[in-house]
């Protein structure tokens, strides 16, 4: 019969007998605002407890807050009588690996509260978050207008900020043709290859958010302040959606011209050296078939003259600069 595993003891102070050791656990991290009444719960890098929380005080489906807690969750939207469910990705900067990866944001709404949880740290998530809780103006602005105002603000701010990341990248090909034309080809293939990297990263992103924003067109007037026409806040999300991806398609198109036309420069150039090479080869053959001619071991006409040494010497000289100004005038040279 296997062993079954023990479980860790450690020795309490003052005490002869032996216990379990478990694990601390840790409050819940949340973070909220409430006015014109209207809640907005901020969670970031969920856990156990936060899920806990969420239980408690909402009653949510188990399926999403199992998602919730999940790392492999494509975009989505999810529509229930009293809320929505909404998985959202966007881009962000992974120093670890130096390369673009995917931050996921999931979203609750529901008539008087808005809860969003990404899994890590999101810029423009947080951003809203403080500004909201430290200006009153602001706060009042965006609450007031309900929960489907303050939705669309979130998932704008977060579109919003792909395009300093686009510029940063059309900046890195605009760099990248100018270095491929002043001789540098062979030292920016690597160069080439991550900028085609972060262009597929961006894209994996951006692509799969098409439908859910076609989705969420459809049913925001769920949420949306009565009072209010935000019909076209919501096609100003699907705009910005469809500029990111009109710019990730023309750089698409731009890193593959520059990897085509390094490789055509590459390739020029062997060629050119190769032409060179060959050239010289084709000069130094017949002055190579004279001296080896004269070379011989057997009788040949001048041995041993020192007028008929000079006299091979200048027909080698005078077949040199003749091919090579012949190769000159054909421009092989």
């Amino acid at each position: 019969m296997p062993n079954l595993p023990k479980p860790r003891l450690r020795r309490t102070r003052g005490q002869g007998q032996l216990v379990s050791a478990a694990p601390e656990r840790r409050s819940p991290h949340i973070e909220q605002i409430d006015a014109e009444g209207l809640r907005w719960v901020n969670i970031e890098e969920p856990g156990a407890p936060e899920r806990g929380w969420l239980e408690e005080h909402f009653d949510f489906h188990a399926l999403d807050l199992e998602d919730v807690l999940s790392r492999n969750q494509r975009p989505k939207i999810d529509t229930y009588d009293e809320y929505l469910f909404i998985v959202l990705h966007f881009p962000i900067f992974d120093p670890s690996v130096g390369r673009l990866g995917a931050g996921e944001l999931d979203l609750f709404v529901g008539p008087d509260f808005l809860i969003t949880i990404p899994n890590q740290p999101l810029q423009p998530v947080e951003y809203l978050f403080e500004r909201c809780r430290s200006k009153e103006e602001l706060r009042e602005q965006l609450f007031s207008r309900g929960s489907g105002y303050l939705l669309y603000r979130v998932v704008d701010d977060s579109f919003d900020y792909c395009f300093p990341m686009l510029r940063k990248i059309g900046n890195k090909l605009d760099a990248l043709e100018e270095e491929i034309f002043e001789g540098r080809s062979e030292e920016i293939v690597r160069d080439i290859s991550n900028a085609k990297q972060e262009i597929i990263n961006f894209r994996k992103v951006i692509r799969p958010e098409r439908p859910v924003l076609r989705d969420l067109e459809s049913v925001k007037h769920r949420y949306l302040a009565p009072d209010l026409d935000l019909e076209i806040y919501f096609d100003d999300i699907v705009d910005a959606h469809e500029r990111i991806w009109d710019m990730l398609e023309n750089y698409k198109e731009v890193v593959e011209a520059l990897e085509e036309s390094n490789e055509s420069v590459i390739s020029h150039r062997v060629n050119d050296i190769l032409r060179v090479l060959t050239s010289i080869s084709v000069i130094v053959l017949p002055l190579t078939l004279l001296a080896s001619i004269w070379g011989m071991n057997v009788g040949v006409t001048g041995e041993q003259s020192k007028t008929a040494f000079w006299i091979v010497v200048g027909a080698m000289f005078a077949i040199l600069v003749a091919m090579v100004a012949y190769f000159r005038r054909r421009g092989w040279l």
